[in-house]
C-alpha cells in the first residue's frame, strides 16, 4: 500500500497516450520505443517497471514489461502487447499507419484498435484510481505487456508468466484488453476461448504415368477420402457457454504442374476450433484413426506400393472457460455502468494470449470495437477510448471494494 499523491500533471491522458503508442511503428517483433513510452507513462505514476527480454532458438528475440504498483498478494493485472501486424498495403490508407492523426472523432493508425489504445485507457484508468484512493489500496496493480502476441508467442507472455512464477509474483485476476466488441462498445466480454488444433497431413503414392495407373499409386483420392470423413463428422452442438466445434480444410496442395503425370504426394491442412465438449487427446487420435483406415488395406497393389501417410499435429491452445460468478459479474457491471450496456458474456472468435494467463488466474477479455483491427486504415473512436479508460477504472474500483465487502 502506497500513500504518495499523485500530482495532475502527472496522470497520463489515454488519448495522447494512444497517440504516442501508435507512433511507434512496433511491427511484431520490432519494439521501436513502444514499451518505454509506456514505462515513461507509468512510473509517475509510482509503478515499478522490469524490462524483460527473451530469446529462443528459431524466434527472434522480444522485448515485454511488466509494471506493478503497491504490494501485497493481490494483484489486479492488465494484460496486452504493443506489437502490431504489418500495414499491408501504404498506400491504400488514407492517413499515416504510424502517424496517429485524429479525424472525424476517428483515432487512426496501425494499432488503434488492437490494442494500443486499450492499453493506454487502462494505464490512464490506474492514475486515476491510485491518485483518488490517495494511494491507499489493498494490494497491487501490474501491467503484463508483451512485443510477442502477433508473432509466434514464444518470448512473450509465457515467458513472462514463467518468470513472475520464478519470482513469487502472483495474479488474482486479470483483464486482457483485446479488442471483444463487434459494433458498440459494451456488447461484449470474453471468459473463455475455445481451442485451437492445426493437422499438417501428407499422403504418400508412387508417381506415374497416368496411362499406365496400375503402375502408379496416386494420392489424391485417398486424400479427399480422409478430408471428406474428416468434414462430414459434426464434432458436437456446442453447450451453455461455446458454439459448434468446427472442422475447416485451410490448405489443399499438390504441387503437380503436369496434366499426365500421377503426383507422389498430396498434402493437405486443417484446423479445429474447438469447446470443452471435446478434447485435444480425442481429436488427435480420431483424425489419427480416420488415416489409418483410408489408407492402410486399399487396392490389390496395397502391398507392392506401400501407401502411407505423414501427420503432425499441433495444439495452438486448449479451451478455456472463466465462469460466470462474482469477478465477471464486477467486471460487467464496470462495463454496463461506463457504456450503459450489459455485456455478453462470450467464447467466440480466435485465440488471445488469455488462454495462457488463465492457468494463473481468472481472466476476462474486453476492449475497443474490433471492426477495423488489421484492416487498412485501422481506427477507434475518440469517445470510445475514453470510455474504455472509464471502464476499466470501473473494474478497479469493483475489484478492490470486493475485497472490503
Amino acid at each position: 500500500m502506497s500513500a504518495a499523491p499523485l500530482p495532475p500533471q502527472s496522470l497520463p491522458d489515454p488519448v495522447t497516450l494512444a497517440q504516442d503508442l501508435i507512433r511507434c511503428p512496433s511491427v511484431t517483433p520490432a519494439d521501436q520505443g513502444a514499451l518505454g513510452v509506456l514505462e515513461a507513462a507509468l512510473v509517475p505514476l509510482g509503478f515499478r517497471c522490469e524490462r524483460l527480454k527473451f530469446s529462443a532458438s528459431g524466434t527472434p528475440d522480444v522485448e515485454n514489461l511488466y509494471a506493478r504498483w503497491g504490494e501485497g498478494e493481490v494483484n489486479f493485472c492488465f494484460a496486452g502487447h504493443t506489437d502490431v501486424v504489418p500495414v499491408g498495403d501504404h498506400a491504400a490508407w488514407t492517413a499515416d499507419p504510424f502517424g496517429a492523426e485524429i479525424r472525424d472523432g476517428q483515432l487512426y493508425g496501425r494499432g488503434a484498435t488492437d490494442m494500443k489504445s486499450a492499453i493506454a485507457a487502462f494505464a490512464a484508468a490506474a492514475g486515476r484510481f491510485i491518485a483518488a484512493r490517495q494511494g491507499q489500496i489493498p494490494g497491487g496493480i501490474s501491467l503484463l505487456i508483451t512485443g510477442d502476441e502477433e508473432g509466434p508467442a514464444i518470448n512473450g507472455t509465457t515467458r513472462v508468466l514463467d518468470w513472475l512464477k520464478e519470482k513469487g509474483e502472483t495474479l488474482s485476476v486479470c483483464v486482457v484488453g483485446e479488442p471483444t466488441n463487434p459494433l458498440q462498445l459494451g456488447e461484449m466480454m470474453k471468459i473463455g476461448r475455445r481451442g485451437s488444433l492445426t493437422a499438417r497431413l501428407t499422403v504418400h503414392g508412387v508417381q506415374g504415368h497416368v496411362g499406365y495407373p496400375h503402375l502408379a499409386d496416386n494420392p489424391i483420392p485417398k486424400l479427399l477420402d480422409i478430408l471428406s470423413a474428416l468434414k462430414s463428422r459434426r464434432l458436437d452442438t456446442g453447450n451453455a457457454h461455446f458454439e459448434p466445434s468446427n472442422l475447416e480444410i485451410t490448405s489443399i496442395d499438390v504441387g503437380n504442374p503436369a496434366n499426365n503425370v500421377i503426383p507422389a504426394n498430396a498434402k493437405a491442412v486443417l484446423n479445429i476450433r474447438y469447446n470443452t465438449e471435446q478434447s485435444s487427446e480425442g481429436l488427435k487420435s480420431w483424425i489419427t484413426r480416420t488415416c489409418e483406415a483410408i489408407c492402410g488395406g486399399q487396392g490389390e497393389n496395397r502391398a507392392l506400393l506401400g501407401t502411407r501417410f505423414d501427420l503432425v499435429l499441433e495444439d495452438g491452445a486448449k479451451p478455456f472457460l472463466t465462469a460466470p460468478g462474482p469477478f465477471v459479474a464486477a467486471m460487467a457491471e464496470a462495463v454496463k455502468a461506463g457504456t450503459g450496456r450489459m455485456p455478453e458474456l462470450s467464447t467466440t472468435g480466435g485465440t488471445s494470449d488469455a488462454r495462457f494467463i488463465q492457468a494463473y488466474c481468472p481472466v476476462v477479455e474486453f476492449g475497443l470495437v474490433g471492426q477495423t483491427m488489421h484492416k487498412v486504415d485501422e481506427r477507434a473512436g475518440v469517445e470510445d477510448i475514453r470510455a474504455l479508460s472509464k471502464v476499466y477504472e470501473g473494474m478497479l474500483q469493483r475489484f478492490f471494494d470486493g475485497l472490503a465487502a
